[in-house]
């Protein structure tokens, strides 16, 4: 009889259902509060709406050279795969046991508690509701998901329209509470004179709020013809990303003032309160709520294939390398993955990780898009179907700008980078106590 072939990723996903998840891994919580962080690191309202169009541009840069590689190698796995290939197996570990086992679980359980917290808002529930709403959030996300991506992916699609219903909400009330004098929005400050140096400090928080755009990547092996339907999403998903963003901090510019943003805890419930009341602040919540439950769900799926990969290639415990054959799922990965998140939100941890693992996020980035480099360079023989436009610079400008961003960060705050750069480093033992384990198990 013929020998059992290997079960394999479903390509199920068309360009709606890849747009919606680029959109969906991106706006997760970070547009509802981080804008308050930027505008206490500047001093007028139009050094907030520079800063987010320059970080939107830079990330568009990012997002066409991630649509070649995507083209390159439409494979599970996104950034590990072409960190292996292009620099070797250490560094793609490395990004795997930085971002898969710590940023990955830790972001998952950053935002289902954020979910949580909102969602009691809405309910009228206690705090002590906070921490089970959340693990039974993420329960029901891996539950959906062993079903296979088209699962998952209705689940992604429907809270994705939601949550771009919350951003239309705010940009209309922000826009309406303007009423004919938008120009004092982006008046300076005198409350806040920053100097240069932390202005450029304050492009981070821009970008960490437009993260998340690689989940499609890690996805790109359930994708329909990918090398078409990759660039094509990337481009619309993360451009209407773009355009979100910047109208809803002219909206809180607005609606609250430089001063007033700055001083916000939670701008987007203060914008909708000054117009509804307390029922506005209801009605965002449940925004939110919607648009970090549908981030959960794409953070979970694709870091989940991550891991599978990483497991295929003996960096991890085997059983996690199996996709089921019927639905196509890597169900141990899925199960894996979040019940690591699950122990995180339980051991209330996951705050200090996030800190920590930023910098190692776009390092990552950064060093994932330089792998272009060497595809141009290595593989003259392997056209791509899609190329980034305005190659050597565009790559250049946003591994350049990047790394920039990260040590004017580290200057900053020298305690979170050393540590990311710490949590980094310690994954090089294990790598090759990894592989020396692996080493004797196929003995």
């Amino acid at each position: 009889m013929p020998a059992p072939q290997p079960a394999h990723y479903f390509r199920r996903l068309g360009v709606w259902d890849a747009a919606m998840i680029v959109i969906g891994g991106v706006i997760g919580a970070g547009i509802f509060r981080t804008p308050a962080t930027v505008a206490q690191l500047t001093s007028s309202g139009t050094e907030v709406i520079v800063l987010w169009t320059l970080g939107g541009l830079l990330t568009l840069a990012g997002v066409l050279c991630y649509a070649e590689l995507g083209a390159r190698r439409p494979q599970a796995g996104g950034t590990y795969v072409y960190l292996r290939e292009a620099f070797g197996q250490l560094p793609a570990f490395l990004f795997g046991w930085t971002m898969a086992l710590i940023n990955y679980p830790g972001s998952v359980a950053a935002v289902a508690t954020t979910f949580a917290d909102y969602a009691c808002r809405a309910a009228g529930l206690s705090a002590e509701w906070v921490k089970p709403v959340a693990v039974g959030a993420i329960s029901f996300i891996v539950t959906v998901n062993l079903f296979g991506i088209r699962a998952g992916a209705w689940v992604q699609n429907t809270f994705t329209v939601l949550k771009l219903g919350a951003v239309a909400l705010l940009i209309v009330v922000g826009l309406f509470l303007a009423r004919g004098h938008l120009g004092l929005a982006f008046a300076a400050d005198p409350t806040h004179d920053v100097p240069v140096g932390t202005i450029v400090g304050a492009l981070l928080p821009a970008l960490f709020a437009y993260g998340g755009f690689h989940y499609l990547n890690d996805l790109a092996g359930e994708v329909r013809e990918p090398q078409r339907t990759l660039p094509r999403a990337l481009g619309l998903g993360m451009v209407s990303v773009v355009i979100c963003y910047v109208l809803v901090n002219v909206a809180y510019m607005a609606g609250l003032g430089h001063a007033g943003l700055a001083a916000s805890t939670a701008p987007a419930a203060d914008l909708m309160r000054r117009v509804f009341g307390e029922s506005g602040a209801t009605i965002i919540a449940v925004g939110i709520a919607c648009s970090t439950f549908g981030y959960c769900s794409i953070a979970i799926a694709g870091g989940a294939r991550v891991l599978q990969v990483m497991s295929a290639d003996g960096m991890f415990f085997r059983p996690i390398a199996r996709i089921e054959p019927r639905t196509g799922a890597p169900q141990f990965a899925l199960v894996a993955l979040g019940g690591w998140a699950i122990v995180l939100i339980l051991s209330g941890s996951f705050n200090a990780l996030l800190n920590y693992t930023t910098v190692g996020e776009w390092l990552s980035h950064a060093f994932g898009i330089a792998t272009i480099f060497w595809y141009r360079k290595k593989l003259t023989s392997e056209p791509s179907p899609y190329l980034v436009p305005g190659y050597p610079w565009l790559p250049l400008v946003f591994t350049t700008t990047v790394l920039c961003v990260i040590a004017a960060t580290a200057i900053d705050t020298p305690g979170d980078a050393g540590m990311s750069l710490v949590i980094i480093a310690l994954g090089v033992p294990v790598y090759y106590l990894w592989r020396r384990r692996s080493a004797v198990t196929r003995r």
